[in-house]
């Protein structure tokens, strides 16, 4: 049997079982749904897209997959190269993975053995966010700070490796004049913290967090597996602030396969490049850089410029802003809305305890979590569309 995600295996009701997808729909045998979810944010140019499949259809007539291990491809070339010229600054050191969350602990493997390259060993710690989520595994969820999903790290106790604090400047200062002779990172979700709540902060606070890494010596590492390619209606938040260490997932191969890519600087990859066997980076997921990954994720990232995807996204927040003007219900603490994603935070749990169900016989598939309603619609939904993910939204709240 299938042992499914965050759930009670006991208690589950049957998940909707899907049978075709195309643009932004799901159809089951009796229902066509709008995703507003994107797959857990991952599927921007929607379901069977021409250009995605045949990009996936001519790398199989080569071949699937080839280790990295000894061996290179293409594929994987191109797509290294395509991301040292598009993204910011000298983020030019492409190191692949096969999911957001090992990309994650790439990251934090990176920044550690950084500065044990460079026999600063007290250097142990991570700075990370209060309601932070990373991912599952483990050196992730320890940088996390989510009750709900992380709970089981409490059979370890307390963590004496990472430190967690608020969206504030003066706890950031603090954080960092007591603590930064012993940080190697300072990891963040920048401006939308996701299975977190998604909760937004401003720019101004991850500005003051690249001034004091600077000043200290310590990496900033960027988790952009959910807010990149512009869903926070940034392309990626490091052409705002640029990090040290980028990582990247979800979205970057449009939702076909799973796929991650952790990009370091130049300071941060000579810091491995040396005389010294011990310094190389011991690090290799067995379908880093698969070919077909590879191949869509490129083609992904085309799509995304020929056909002005910025513009889609701000045309998504304004028709957001639009609908969602005026309206408050009492039992909603806030709307918030940035780029692609608007979410609806309730006071109790209760409240929209079978949004689901009622948001599927709306047509729309939905899947809220604790305390949180939201979309994260994908890029090419059109406004009849989106205004039916945001009218049944609101339409649960006249129940």
């Amino acid at each position: 049997m299938i042992w499914y995600p965050y759930e009670q295996m006991k208690a589950m009701k049957s998940p909707y079982k899907i049978v075709d997808a195309q643009g932004v729909y799901l159809y089951t045998e009796n229902q066509k749904l709008i995703d507003s979810v994107s797959s857990w944010w991952s599927v921007i140019h929607g379901y069977k897209h021409p250009a995605l499949n045949q990009a996936i259809e001519t790398q199989l007539k080569r071949f699937a997959h080839v280790m990295l291990g000894g061996l290179t491809h293409e594929p994987a070339q191109r797509l290294a190269d395509k991301l040292q010229g598009w993204l910011p600054g000298d983020l030019d050191y492409c190191f692949f993975s096969d999911s957001g969350s090992v990309a994650v602990e790439v990251a934090l493997k990176m920044a550690l053995q950084y500065y044990m390259n460079r026999k600063e060993t007290q250097r142990t710690m991570t700075l990370a966010l209060t309601h932070a989520y990373h991912g599952d595994t483990f050196k992730a969820m320890e940088a996390g700070d989510d009750e709900d999903y992380h709970f089981i790290q409490k059979a370890y106790g307390e963590s004496k490796n990472v430190i967690h604090i608020p969206t504030e400047i003066a706890a950031l200062e603090k954080a960092f004049a007591k603590y930064h002779d012993l940080l190697n990172c300072f990891i963040a979700e920048p401006l939308l913290q996701g299975a977190g709540g998604m909760r937004m902060y401003d720019i101004v606070f991850l500005k003051r967090a690249r001034e004091l890494c600077d000043q200290y010596g310590v990496l900033l590492v960027f988790d952009e597996v959910a807010t990149g390619f512009g869903r926070t209606g940034n392309r990626f938040v490091a052409d705002l602030v640029l990090p040290d260490i980028l990582v990247l997932g979800k979205a970057l191969t449009g939702g076909y396969i799973g796929h991650a890519a952790t990009i370091a600087n130049r300071k941060v990859f000579e810091g491995f490049y040396d005389d010294n066997p011990a310094h190389a980076f011991m690090h290799g997921p067995t379908f880093m850089g698969n070919a077909l990954a590879c191949s869509v994720a490129l083609r992904s990232i085309e799509l995304f410029e020929e056909q002005d995807y910025m513009s889609k996204i701000h045309r998504i927040e304004e028709i957001t802003r639009r609908e969602m003007k005026g309206f408050s219900d009492r039992r909603i603490k806030e709307i918030r809305i940035i780029g692609a994603c608007v979410c609806m935070e309730v006071y109790d749990s209760g409240t929209i305890k079978g949004y689901q169900q009622f948001a599927y016989e709306q047509g729309v598939f939905s899947r809220p979590f604790l305390n949180y309603l939201y979309a994260m619609v994908p890029y090419v939904i059109q406004e009849e569309e989106l205004v039916k993910v945001l009218d049944t939204m609101k339409k649960w709240f006249a129940n």
